[in-house]
């Protein structure tokens, strides 16, 4: 049976690629400004970009964005903010995000290694969770493949969050990742990529084909 996918176009770069994404019926569309990403922006860079994108649609995506910052970051006209954060990061530091933006429009991201347990007090704070691959050494867009297992289980005994599975997700590999980890939202980056930040038209519109039925 045909099931809906809300689907985010990440680490968007070029006003081409999001006028595609869009086109091609992207749910969302994500933005970062993490420095040290192949696919960081200026946050003044992303917000002429995402002035494209419909209202609705746009999402700011960070790591560990301090406090001061994501409260000077709030009015420029994002939708949702996507915070990539460690293990360690307090409980403070998570009700201060959450407050700032409110939890329906915070998406948290935790970094879990292999063996690591999901940190339950996320979900105290965020209505949404994003689940990306584990590198050591970067944080999101490795093209790595996530733990489809894990999302599944997680996403079952957490049903009230919004999960969404990212990680290395194309057209090769997407029907598996679906069918394992019963996603609904999914989060598409290096995948559809030919280069770091650069969306490939051929590699995104097969994406949508087969996410669109």
């Amino acid at each position: 049976m045909f099931r809906p996918l809300q689907v985010k176009v990440c680490g968007l770069t070029q006003e081409a690629d999001i006028d595609l994404a869009l086109e091609l019926g992207a749910d969302f569309c994500g933005f970062i400004v993490y420095p040290k990403s192949p696919r960081g922006l200026s946050f003044e860079r992303a917000t002429e970009l995402a002035a494209r994108v419909p209202e609705g649609k746009r999402v700011l995506v960070d790591v560990e964005t301090g406090t001061d910052v994501l409260a000077e970051r709030m009015d420029a006209g994002f939708d949702f903010f996507q915070i990539h954060s460690g293990l360690q990061v307090s409980m403070a530091t998570l009700a201060a995000w959450s407050g700032l933006v409110g939890r329906s429009r915070l998406c948290l991201a935790p970094r879990l290694a292999p063996g690591d347990d999901f940190p339950e007090m996320a979900l105290e704070f965020a209505d949404t969770i994003l689940l990306d691959a584990f590198k050591k050494d970067q944080i999101g867009g490795t093209g790595l493949t996530g733990d489809w297992g894990q999302f599944n289980e997680l996403q079952t005994k957490y049903p009230e969050a919004h999960w969404i599975l990212a990680g290395g997700l194309n057209a090769g590999n997407l029907p598996d990742a679906l069918a394992s980890s019963g996603a609904q939202h999914v989060d598409l980056n290096s995948g559809v990529e030919s280069a770091p930040g650069i969306k490939d038209p051929a590699k995104l519109r097969e994406v949508f084909d087969i996410l669109r039925g």
